[in-house]
């Protein structure tokens, strides 16, 4: 199975941290966001991952190069300038996603997160269908996202995680082009052909450059206690 790290953002709620530099490759903890995943996903046997680029990509691409000095096979996916959005950009993708396996994972790079996604390459789809991960909600998004699939009685939203397990025809009749993920994983709900799980592990957005002071700052104090 393969995974799609999704860099491209321009991550202007970031600035200045972001003024030259993608936002996948700030640090925590001394190690850039990206990198975390890259190891998470090569401990749960997924060697060959595709990272889409846009805002400075190269420097994404120069940094971690095919991927070799992890172990790891690395393809890139090149948006133009102000990226495809979530759903354009995988679909872009998916020639270099998908040959033997129709199923593959899908993964923020601006997340910062203890989720074992070992977990997903266990999972079964049918065509078109797609699995998405949930969180508590974050008091940014206190409204939450999406509901949790298998108890249609709960009416509490919750957060999308930004990481989801989706087999390659749920694209299918997506056109080319800058195309948002939230409508069409919306419609899927709607059409039985997404599920979803609730994670009430680590899971942050680093979204501010707030937020990545925060988190910088409680993984120090864990390190000293």
């Amino acid at each position: 199975m393969k995974a799609m790290i999704l860099a491209a953002g321009r991550g202007q709620r970031m600035m200045p941290l972001t003024s030259d530099l993608p936002k996948p490759l700030l640090q925590v903890a001394g190690k850039p966001l990206i990198t975390y995943h890259l190891e998470r996903l090569k401990r749960a046997g997924i060697e060959e991952v595709v990272i889409n680029l846009a805002w400075q990509g190269g420097k994404i691409e120069r940094f971690f190069g095919c991927g070799e000095q992890l172990g790891m096979q690395i393809q890139y996916s090149h948006e133009p300038q102000g990226g495809l959005e979530t759903a354009g950009g995988i679909k872009q993708a998916l020639p270099k996603l998908c040959s033997e396996e129709d199923k593959f994972i899908v993964i923020n790079g601006d997340i910062f997160t203890d989720y074992d996604v070992h977990a997903l390459t266990k999972l079964q789809l049918h065509a078109g269908e797609a699995h998405i991960v949930l969180v508590e909600n974050p008091d940014h998004n206190p409204q939450g996202d999406f509901g949790l699939t298998h108890q249609p009685l709960n009416e509490s939203k919750y957060t999308f995680s930004g990481i989801g397990l989706y087999n390659k025809a749920f694209f299918d009749d997506l056109e080319n082009g800058k195309v948002p993920l939230g409508p069409l994983l919306r419609e899927g709900i709607k059409e039985h052909k997404v599920s979803s799980e609730l994670y009430i592990g680590l899971w942050h957005d680093i979204g501010t450059p707030q937020r990545l002071e925060e988190i910088n700052r409680e993984m120090e104090s864990e390190h000293v206690g």
